[in-house]
């Protein structure tokens, strides 16, 4: 059986240091990426548990309010809790799309020059 020759890639790329990883961590380009993230992720997240503990805290304290029927056996209480499978969906879509167009190309960047590439 003859010896397997290295892959292409594993050619390519030199693994990083340690400090080169300290210096791009504290790179304003790595400071940026993380802001990018922070400010889309963080407010969703919190309007999102925001959402959730008003839909727990009717179906807990306002149960003559989420039992108003809408049309036919369609109440408020079933209508918000589909909407809150509703807003996951939305919210883990639009975050995909904000990290292909904002994170994932400055990201990205970074590993590649990381591990040495043009």
């Amino acid at each position: 059986m003859a010896a397997e020759a290295p892959s292409p890639s594993a050619e390519e790329h030199k693994l990083p240091t340690p400090e080169e990883f300290t210096a791009v961590q504290e790179s304003a380009e790595f400071g940026e990426l993380r802001r990018s993230h922070r400010s889309f992720a963080f407010p969703l997240t919190v309007g999102f548990i925001l959402w959730y503990l008003l839909y727990v805290l009717l179906s807990n304290y306002a149960g003559g309010f989420m039992g108003t029927e809408l049309f036919g056996n369609i109440n408020v209480a079933l209508v918000f809790g589909v909407l809150q499978f509703v807003t996951t969906f939305l919210i883990a879509w639009w975050y995909s799309r904000h990290a292909a167009t904002n994170l994932d190309p400055k990201a990205e960047a970074i590993k590649t020059r990381m591990e040495g590439g043009a």
